[in-house]
């Protein structure tokens, strides 16, 4: 047997792989006649060195189709990490200490994140700039998670290794939890039974004539 036959037949659980739904599902398009060697095999999408002949991205189409969807995220980040920025020169960071200008971020907009998908879903009509302006710009630029794992490797460089645990372990415990209680404080305000303004009873219908009965009889 070849090597190429051998390969061929390890090669052969992966026949499919190329029309796979996660292929067709970022916009990937493998023509028939592709390159057998690289065909039979999974291939990542993402990279650059895809030899794939005649293979389709939706990238340009994304950018014709949703830019206004796009410049709503740029400007909701834009935004929420300027508010960031002001919470890091309210709360300034020495780096031997905890952190906390990253953990009222990351806690505060677990919080508002809770908030917001309760009344994107539950409570507001769909509209088509919402959760990209304010879920993934706003709040998506106002927390942060590559400067909360710098946060941690400078404190464990420093050597204060109970810190560095207390504030990964602390900022992910807290973070849930505030998107628990986000979601619960926005179903208890937006989703409780509103209280109706209680109506007059109707009168009965024998006082409702009795007036044109009255006035029936005078005459």
């Amino acid at each position: 047997m070849s090597a190429h036959d051998g390969g061929g037949a390890r090669r052969q659980p992966w026949r499919q792989a190329t029309n796979s739904p996660y292929l067709r599902q970022v916009g990937v398009r493998v023509p028939e006649n592709s390159d057998p060697d690289v065909g039979d095999l999974p291939i990542d999408p993402d990279t650059s060195g895809d030899r794939l002949t005649g293979t389709v991205h939706r990238l340009p189409s994304l950018f014709t189709s949703q830019w206004d969807v796009l410049l709503a995220i740029s400007a909701g980040g834009a935004l929420g990490s300027l508010a960031r920025w002001g919470v890091g020169e309210l709360l300034p960071w020495s780096g031997t200490e905890f952190a906390w200008g990253t953990f009222v971020e990351n806690v505060s907009g677990g919080f508002a994140l809770g908030v917001l998908m309760v009344f994107v879903l539950d409570v507001w009509p769909s509209q088509r700039y919402v959760r990209p302006f304010l879920g993934v710009g706003l709040l998506g630029g106002y927390t942060t998670f590559s400067t909360y794992m710098l946060d941690a490797r400078l404190l464990l460089g420093e050597g204060q290794v109970l810190t560095a645990f207390a504030y990964l372990g602390g900022s992910l415990l807290a973070g849930l939890l505030a998107v628990w209680a986000g979601i619960a404080s926005a179903r208890l305000i937006a989703l409780r039974p509103r209280r109706s303004r209680p109506r007059h009873p109707a009168p009965p219908e024998s006082s409702m004539f009795a007036h044109d009965d009255d006035e029936v009889r005078n005459r």
